[in-house]
């Protein structure tokens, strides 16, 4: 007897969506190497990262599971990375400004939040476009990161030095190139699988768009290329078409994309300073520079282009006022505790006295009972 079509292909669509989402946790943790760019600070942002992915993965399953009666799928699993990617990328914002195992607090607080506001988009509000998360992920991991400094206040982030070296700003570069070619699989891991192909291919034209704005920018305004800013802008393109990869072809991915590239470049050099100068707090890692500003391009996009109707508007400030303050509250809470004796040095959370002496094992790659080959 012959299987049915629906059969033999919600299997293999399941098949897909599960690599997919593979994917997603993969860009997950290179989120942890984009940010890896202070030499003293490597091995504590690798920890922070994976604190905060180890509590709020399962937090959201166990909540949609236990609490909202939803039953754990493949989507649902999808659903839950997409929260502990947010709030991967919403700690560096104040990366190095809390104890190590505050990030655990900082997470329990942080799932409720955006289940909040994700029910806010999704189901208060009708017709929100944002299939690929501009507004859910990207907006609101900026601005409940900032909530948080301004909750916060630790000014004395403001006087550590950043120092970097070639190795650690590799680690941007690799990170940067390796998430530009995974970034399409996020964007459409819950799209059905006939939108898929068309939304990688916008998704694809976004990205190199904004590779060729961050770069032309950079060379008309500073006539040499930041490293650092050149990583981080060259994705913008990928914050922005979140909210309309399903919905426009290739020609407009690429202006939204190159329209978020040059917006996100501007922001690293000028309104980042300018932020910090006014609010006195800062964005470790200009999660705003390459998040915030290009995720409210992408769902603005989405009104222009894809006729958005007025919910959108509202997603876009709702986010905005949901994040700052459930984020502010996080912030006021974890000021309770001690400030970190080391602020962006790995020596917060490990023991680096021998680790970095020059004859240290870890520097000449000695191993228990040998040496590491060569």
């Amino acid at each position: 007897m012959l299987l049915s079509t629906y059969e033999v292909t919600e299997p293999v669509a399941e098949l897909f969506q599960f690599h997919r989402g593979q994917d997603v946790f993969f860009m997950l943790m290179l989120v942890a190497f984009l940010m890896l760019f202070i030499r003293r600070y490597e091995w504590g942002v690798a920890l922070a990262t994976m604190l905060s992915f180890v509590v709020a993965w399962p937090l959201y399953l166990l909540i949609s599971n236990t609490v909202l009666g939803i039953d754990i799928n493949i989507e649902s699993v999808i659903l839950a990375v997409f929260c502990a990617i947010t709030l991967v990328i919403a700690i560096g914002v104040f990366l190095g400004q809390i104890s190590t195992i505050h990030y655990i607090t900082a997470a329990v607080l942080f799932v409720p939040a955006y289940m909040f506001n994700e029910w806010f988009i999704f189901s208060f509000l009708d017709g929100v476009l944002d299939a690929g998360g501009s507004i859910l992920v990207h907006m609101f991991a900026a601005y409940w990161g900032w909530g948080v400094i301004l909750g916060l206040r630790n000014r004395k982030i403001n006087d550590e030095p950043m120092k970097t070296s070639v190795h650690s700003v590799s680690f941007v570069w690799l990170a940067s190139m390796l998430l530009l070619v995974l970034w399409p699989s996020f964007v459409t891991a819950l799209l059905p699988p006939e939108e898929v192909l068309p939304a990688m291919f916008t998704c694809y034209m976004a990205l190199v768009a904004s590779a060729l704005s961050t770069y032309l920018l950079s060379y008309i305004l500073k006539k040499e290329i930041d490293p650092l800013v050149y990583t981080y802008a060259m994705l913008a393109g990928g914050v922005a078409i979140g909210a309309t990869v399903n919905l426009v072809g290739p020609l407009t991915g690429w202006i939204i994309g190159f329209i978020a590239g040059l917006v996100s470049t501007w922001c690293f050099y000028y309104l980042h300073d300018w932020l910090n100068k006014t609010t006195g707090v800062l964005d470790t890692m200009g999660v705003h520079n390459l998040h915030g500003v290009p995720g409210i391009v992408g769902a603005v996009a989405a009104m222009v282009v894809a006729g958005a109707p007025l919910a959108q508007l509202w997603a876009i400030l709702g986010t905005l006022v949901i994040g700052i303050v459930t984020g502010g509250i996080t912030g006021l809470i974890l000021k309770i505790f001690k400030e970190p004796k080391q602020l962006l040095d790995d020596s917060e959370a490990f023991d680096m006295t021998e680790a970095r002496t020059p004859d240290s094992p870890l520097i000449h790659g000695e191993q228990h009972g040998g040496t590491a080959p060569a």
